[in-house]
């Protein structure tokens, strides 16, 4: 029991409608900036603590759920109400909801349109589905879930209300009726009960508190019995309080204002709900630092978002630019993926620019974002209207080479060479003129195809490099004469015009031993070297050698490829005598003998010799058509 002394301080008034003024009137007077500064973060402190059990799972991967079907969208909202609790999806259903509405308020708009056109009236039009059914069946389990937990949190905030305000009572009594020597042990009991308390509706978070701690003080205050413990507890919640207010001081150079409020609030939570009173004459100096403190974060976080209105005109500014420019971005040229490609990735440098800009207030923010979609909206269209065409196109262009893996199969086992190899030719010039085909099937049919093609022209090849016993003797034959001609010590003109004959006359070389006609012509050049022979008659006898060659193996692809090379050496010598003679023009007044001068007609003697030539090889070479 108190004596006497002791209860008429604390007794004479009636302390349940006095007790909260008691309170206010134990607070330290403050300057009106530091009581807002505080108020403030109390009231931040009284807001989380409601929130502490409410918070949602930040665990769950970000989805962008424009990007998903409908199908995957239903899906994913039956797995999320199944795996989690309904309070903490509240952001992946509003997602859901959103893209699920816009999804399949197009695919209505759609089916009206196809029912219209049909000939249907308005009134009549229905449209039901069975995944538009589950949906809003798993819509309704999700806010059945949502509100029954928001109920028994309400329930549970409110019972913490009822327990804080029991604990109340029982100080209230300690305080009036504990006997001396167990009073501090049964206080250590009510400070831990009301520790243990979970949260209560913010609303009367503060006022509870406040009624709480005046009582708390006013039970050290009176406690002389057990001074000792007394002024134990006082010396480690100072203690405690200073690191607090050094943490706070401290939070006053942390840059991020954001993160120092936050934190700030959290040291509030501890000053109130982990930390006793301290010494009587102690009280006010320390919270006095500690608001102070909290006035200077308060003061930055303020000064930050004033400073962030100001810029606002100037984020908004640039985000209009940026708006202008995909407005009046031109994609009116872009004919192919690879324009629309290039054009993507530009609007999205643009997209990176506008949110690079900053930040806005919702409040000013929400007119500039829907300018942003309608620019982007623009492009998006004709970019969809572009691609879905393409789609199309590709479906015609895959049945086109679908047709042609066909008879490339159907060839592929053919032995009539000429005619198939043109064919199979042909079809694979065919498939390189057509475009792009689904990237699902592109792989797929190109295996097909090319396996087709080299399946018939590794037979081909296989069966020109096979040789019979008639080509084997022309090979052994002029590998023999070859031998022969290496060994030759003396040549004249007549007898390497004989030995150009008789090498031709011996056959045609089978493809695999071709070389040897090569290693021929060089042979009969060494032996020609020292004699005054006609030499471009021996080059048209190694020349008609050669295209006979290809003519007889039907190698009528490297026949045109002679008759352009020598078309091309035509081009080019015509040329060259159209210069050399121009250049004599500069010499009309000079000596016919100067050396420049029969330079010059020499030159143009030799072009003229070697344009006879290509004339003639053209010549021979019409006469194999």
């Amino acid at each position: 029991m108190l004596d006497k002394d002791e209860k008429e301080v604390s007794v004479n008034e009636d302390v349940n409608n006095n007790e909260l003024t008691e309170n206010k009137s134990l607070t330290p007077v403050e300057d009106d900036d530091t009581s807002e500064a505080v108020s403030e973060i109390e009231n931040s402190v009284a807001e989380e603590a409601e929130k502490d059990e409410e918070k949602e799972d930040e665990t769950l991967p970000e989805i962008d759920y424009s990007k998903l079907s409908l199908e995957d969208l239903v899906s994913h909202l039956k797995k999320l109400l199944k795996e989690n609790e309904a309070h903490k999806i509240k952001n992946q259903v509003e997602g859901i909801r959103s893209s699920f509405n816009k999804k399949f308020g197009k695919l209505l708009a759609e089916k009206k349109a196809a029912f219209l056109a049909e000939g249907g009236n308005s009134i009549d039009f229905k449209f039901s589905s069975p995944l538009k059914s589950e949906y809003n069946a798993l819509l309704s389990e999700y806010k059945e879930k949502r509100d029954a937990y928001y109920k028994d949190l309400e329930k549970r905030l409110n019972e913490n209300l009822d327990k804080r305000l029991l604990v109340i009572e029982r100080l209230k009594a300690l305080i009036q009726d504990a006997e001396p020597t167990t009073m501090y042990t049964v206080f250590k009991e009510i400070q831990e009960s009301w520790r243990k308390i979970g949260p209560v509706p913010k609303t009367r978070y503060n006022d509870t508190w406040k009624i709480y701690h005046f009582h708390v003080e006013r039970f050290y205050d009176l406690l002389h019995l057990s001074k000792d413990f007394r002024d134990l507890d006082f010396k480690n919640n100072l203690e405690e309080k200073l690191k607090i207010i050094q943490q706070a001081e401290a939070l006053v150079e942390e840059k991020d204002v954001n993160v120092a409020a936050k934190k700030l609030q959290d040291l509030h939570k501890a000053w109130k709900e982990d930390i006793g009173p301290v010494a009587i004459e102690m009280r006010e100096e320390i919270w006095k630092k500690f608001s102070a403190a909290t006035k200077k974060i308060h003061d930055r976080r303020h000064e930050y978002y004033k400073e962030m209105r100001s810029k606002v005109q100037e984020i908004t500014e640039k985000k209009l630019e940026v708006i202008e420019a995909i407005r009046n971005y031109d994609f009116s040229n872009n004919k192919t993926h690879n324009d629309w490609q290039n054009s993507i990735k530009e609007i999205e440098t643009l997209r990176k620019k506008y949110f690079d800009a900053g930040k806005l207030p919702y409040s000013k923010s929400e007119d500039v974002w829907q300018k942003f979609k309608a620019a982007t909206k623009r492009f998006n269209s004709a970019k969809n209207a572009f691609y879905k065409k393409e789609k199309g196109e590709q479906q015609d262009n895959l049945k086109e080479k679908l047709a042609l893996i066909e008879i490339a199969e159907s060839l592929k086992d053919s032995t009539d060479w000429e005619e198939t190899t043109n064919t199979m030719k042909k079809i694979q010039s065919d498939w390189k003129k057509i475009g792009h085909v689904p990237r699902k099937f592109s792989d797929e049919i190109w295996k097909k195809f090319k396996a087709a093609c080299n399946h018939y022209f590794d037979r081909y090849h296989q069966q020109k490099n096979a040789f019979s016993k008639e080509q084997q003797d022309v090979v052994d034959a002029k590998k023999e004469f070859l031998e022969k001609l290496k060994n030759t010590k003396k040549a004249t003109e007549d007898s390497l015009k004989k030995a150009i004959n008789d090498w031709s006359a011996i056959g045609t070389l089978p493809r695999k031993y071709r070389h040897l006609d090569s290693k021929f012509n060089k042979q009969i050049d060494t032996l020609s070297s020292n004699l005054s022979v006609d030499k471009n008659e021996f080059a048209m006898l190694k020349f008609t050698n050669m295209v006979d060659a290809y003519a007889d193996n039907n190698e009528s692809r490297k026949l045109d490829n002679e008759e352009s090379f020598v078309r091309k050496k035509i081009d080019e010598t015509v040329r060259e005598i159209q210069q050399l003679e121009n250049n004599l023009g500069f010499f009309s007044n000079t000596d016919d003998k100067n050396p420049l001068v029969l330079n010059v007609k020499n030159k143009v003697k030799e072009h003229k010799d070697e344009l006879n030539l290509w004339k003639e090889k053209l010549n021979y070479l019409k006469k194999l058509d």
